[in-house]
Parts: structure tokens; C-alpha cells; sequence
């Protein structure tokens, strides 16, 4: 099956995707309101991106907006929204137009025992689970996939060098993650009923960020649940466990989108963004907000302009 091209024929027209079923997930509103609208897909109104409370959720936020701003389409950029159960509720209720999602993670999100893993099976999938209103536009060459890590100290003690291996050792580690990823398939729950690993403890932390990393350094937890393109992995030498059965899908970067505002302008910027932006330089730039404390606007707006999506100054 072709990959990343399976829906790309979508890219330059504005007829919505069709739904075949709803979520039965209830909605929320960020401002006490909002309204899914209705009528043609038109951005002319302008379109308001929202993001995820996590670094490269927000740069993907300001790259959309540095696209979708070059092909002349208003923006506004609520950042650092918060998870994906408060985030995808604004979506529906008509709080924000657009997110940077994930394929996996929205799928499960959707559909919890969802089974499919390759990515264009996977955008099927979701064009299929998304509720009226909301479209996935075609996912991007970067993905960042979930992953759970130990140290080499962990590691050599436990002889771990798999998911798999963990179940050996049940009742023994701690694993820290986000609150969210306790109750998830991708998580603690995926983790038992695939591989049949069961903890000491969950330690409800952060997502990939300070708390579950300190953690993780300091031996207050055994297991973390962090993000491929994390450069932390890299530099303090921790060990990503395999995963043979394959709990954890394709993560292909994705516009998730309201059917009101996906217009051929948009779209079209999308989708350039989507088929430039690579894994490695994802990775970089979340390295620049993360270690070299440079604001995550700056950071894509500079990628933007080095990378002709928008005019040098």
C-alpha cells in the first residue's frame, strides 16, 4: 500500500473527506462556546491553530502558522493548550481550526483497540474514526513516536533491551509518564495486555519533559515514557526498549483540521510543510527550545525563512 501519497491526492481540493462514524467522546469549549460552523471550507476568516502543552507540539504549531501565513491566510496561535483530551474537544467545538497531531496517538485516542500500525492503513483508519466536522489532511515525512526508555545502569541490571523483557521483572520497576499515558493502550495498559508487564508503581509526572526526565536520572523511576526525536535519549546514553509486537503505531506528523477552514490554501501550505520537514530536524529544532532556551515561535519562524517557506528579512 502506498504510504504518505495513500490521501495525498486530497492535498489541492477542498472537498472534506467523508466520515463514516462519530466520536462519542463528550465536547468541551476553551471560552465557555464555540460552534463547528458550516458551509464551503474557507480560511479567509483566518485559521486558529492550537497546541499541545509540550515543546515540539508548539513548534509544529508556529510552523503551521509560518505556512499558512506565507500562502496569505490569517493566523492565530493559542499555544501550550494542554493535553490531547482537553485539545481535541476545542477542536470540535470550534475553539481552535487546527492541530499538529500524531497518527498513532490520535487513532488510539479514537479508537482504543485499534490494531493498525503502517501509516497510510493508518490514515484510512482515521478518516474513517474521525467525527463530522474534523479531517486528517496527509501526513508529513516527520514522526516522532512514543517510546519508553531506561538507563544503561537499568538496562544491564534488569538485562533489558526490550519491551518484552520488562514482564520479567514484574513487580519489581516504576515507570513515570504523564498522567494520561496510565490509562492508555499506548502506556501501561498496552503494555500489560500485549506483553503482560505489570509494575510496582505509576508515577504520574510529566510528558516528556523535566519531571519524568529528572526522575529517570535520579533512579525515582525505572521505565519513562518518552519521545523519539527527544535529544535528551541521545545525550544522556539512555537505552530505547524494542518493540517486537509492535504496541506502538506509526507517528507520522499530521494536520488535524476543521472541514470549515480546509480550503486549497491551506491545504496546499500544509502539505508543502508536510513533504520538507524531516525527522532530523524536528529533532534539531526541538533541541534549540529545549537546550538552547530559544522561544519556540523564533525557533520555527527561523526554519521558515531558511527553508524558503517564507521570504528572508
Amino acid at each position: 500500500m502506498n504510504r504518505r501519497t495513500l490521501l495525498g491526492a486530497l492535498a489541492g481540493t477542498a472537498v472534506a473527506v467523508p466520515v463514516l462514524s462519530s466520536c462519542a467522546s463528550g465536547v468541551t469549549s476553551l471560552d465557555g462556546g464555540g460552534s463547528t460552523g458550516g458551509g464551503s471550507a474557507s480560511s479567509k476568516n483566518g485559521v486558529t491553530i492550537g497546541t499541545a502543552n509540550f515543546t515540539e507540539n508548539q513548534v509544529l504549531g508556529y510552523l503551521y502558522a509560518a505556512a499558512l501565513e506565507a500562502a496569505g491566510v490569517k493566523v492565530k496561535v493559542r499555544p501550550n493548550l494542554g493535553t490531547r483530551e482537553i485539545v481535541f474537544p476545542a477542536l470540535k467545538s470550534g475553539d481552535i481550526d487546527l492541530l499538529p497531531e500524531y497518527q498513532g496517538s490520535l487513532l488510539t485516542y479514537l479508537q482504543p483497540k485499534s490494531k493498525v500500525a503502517e501509516a497510510g492503513e493508518m490514515q484510512n483508519a482515521l478518516t474513517l474514526a474521525l467525527p463530522s466536522g474534523l479531517q486528517v489532511l496527509p501526513y508529513g515525512i516527520a514522526e516522532d513516536a512514543d517510546c519508553f526508555v531506561v538507563t544503561r545502569a537499568t538496562a544491564r541490571k534488569y538485562g533489558l533491551t526490550s519491551l518484552a523483557d520488562l514482564a520479567k521483572h514484574n513487580g519489581k520497576l516504576v515507570i513515570g509518564a504523564s498522567a494520561e499515558v496510565k490509562t492508555r493502550q499506548v502506556g501501561v495498559v498496552g503494555l500489560k495486555d500485549v506483553y503482560g508487564v505489570e509494575f510496582k508503581e505509576f508515577k504520574s509526572l510529566d510528558s516528556d519533559g523535566p519531571l519524568v526526565k529528572g526522575a529517570l536520572k535520579k533512579g525515582d523511576v525505572d521505565v519513562a515514557n518518552l519521545f523519539t526525536t527527544d535529544t535528551d535519549i541521545k545525550a544522556n546514553g539512555w537505552v530505547v526498549l524494542t518493540d517486537p509486537k509492535t504496541l506502538i503505531p506509526s507517528q507520522h506528523i499530521v494536520p488535524l483540521i476543521a472541514d470549515r477552514v480546509a480550503d486549497p490554501t491551506v491545504r496546499r501550505a500544509l502539505a508543502r510543510l508536510g513533504n520538507l520537514l524531516t525527522t532530523a530536524q524536528l529533532t534539531e529544532l526541538n533541541r534549540q527550545v529545549d537546550k538552547d532556551k530559544k522561544d519556540p515561535e523564533d525557533v520555527a519562524n527561523t526554519y521558515a525563512k531558511q527553508h524558503g517557506i517564507t521570504k528572508r528579512s
